[in-house]
């Protein structure tokens, strides 16, 4: 009983709360069919003809921008790391063993290779390998505004040695407005992962946020004049890690000449629906 009654005062205590609220929504109901009553009848009803013309053209956009989302993937990295032969395993299975450096980018619109056999409507995906090497990066730009997620390709067996200019490379990405500003999905596809000299993708995550954090130190050091990032990583005062970042950065396990990209597969599909 004491529950009860308990309940009914609180239900009490809220009608009070919300009786300012009920005498302001029947004022402003008030001033708005005196409104209504000044508006000449051929003016109100020429707004209620054209009222649902306006909802039908708005619904009419908000599908076409539904339709026309993105489709784009983007797979960048350094020269080596193994971007090209994903490039191929993922639209046509094989890894085309004796791919040299692609000094162009290679362009395909495509159902990936492990959805060929499927029935039903499938979307189709734009997979755009961009070259590695420093000069030709650039390129990146063009491809980005239109990218739905992008796949930073790092070979872990020749990981250490190149972790500085991995490292170096993913914040220039990370820090583009393009990327910040849309919230452009990123995953770290830590390659030839079959490998015994592998290194994980935990160990292979760890290096870059450490190298990173000192990327952070070094560049905030540089004078104001600097600009050639739109924007900073990390939360100041704290240690950096990707889950501090705008948009999801996430690490994943793959071997291009192997054929296993499951994952690579599985986080195009999260962010290009079928």
């Amino acid at each position: 009983m004491e529950g009860m009654e308990q309940w009914k005062d609180q239900l009490e205590q809220l009608k009070i709360q919300l009786e300012p609220w009920k005498i302001q929504l029947e004022q402003w109901l008030h001033q708005a069919i005196e409104y209504l009553h000044q508006i000449p009848p051929i003016q109100l009803y020429a707004a209620i003809a054209v009222f649902p013309l306006e909802l039908l053209t708005l619904c009419f956009a908000v599908c076409l921008f539904k339709r026309t989302k993105s489709n784009t993937i983007v797979l960048t990295g350094l020269t080596g790391s193994g971007k090209t032969v994903l490039f191929y395993v993922l639209r046509d299975g094989s890894s085309h063993q004796g791919t040299v450096t692609s000094m162009e980018p290679n362009e395909g619109t495509f159902v990936l290779n492990s959805e060929s056999n499927k029935k039903g409507k499938i979307k189709s995906i734009h997979l755009v390998d961009v070259p590695g090497h420093s000069r030709l990066r650039p390129k990146l730009d063009e491809f980005l505004p239109q990218a739905a997620g992008i796949v930073f390709v790092v070979d872990a067996v020749e990981f250490l040695p190149s972790c500085p200019s991995v490292s170096e490379y993913l914040y220039d990405i990370l820090t583009k407005a393009s990327v910040v500003k849309k919230k452009i999905p990123v995953l770290i596809c830590c390659n030839k992962s079959d490998k015994v000299t592998a290194h994980t993708k935990e160990f292979i995550r760890k290096q870059i946020e450490k190298e990173i954090e000192k990327l952070r130190a070094s560049r905030s050091a540089i004078s104001a004049a600097d600009i050639s990032n739109d924007f900073t990583l990390g939360v100041s005062g704290e240690i950096f890690s990707f889950t501090q970042c705008r948009n999801a950065v996430t690490v994943a396990d793959a071997s291009g000449l192997k054929g296993e990209v499951a994952q690579v597969e599985q986080f195009i599909r999260e962010h290009v629906k079928p």
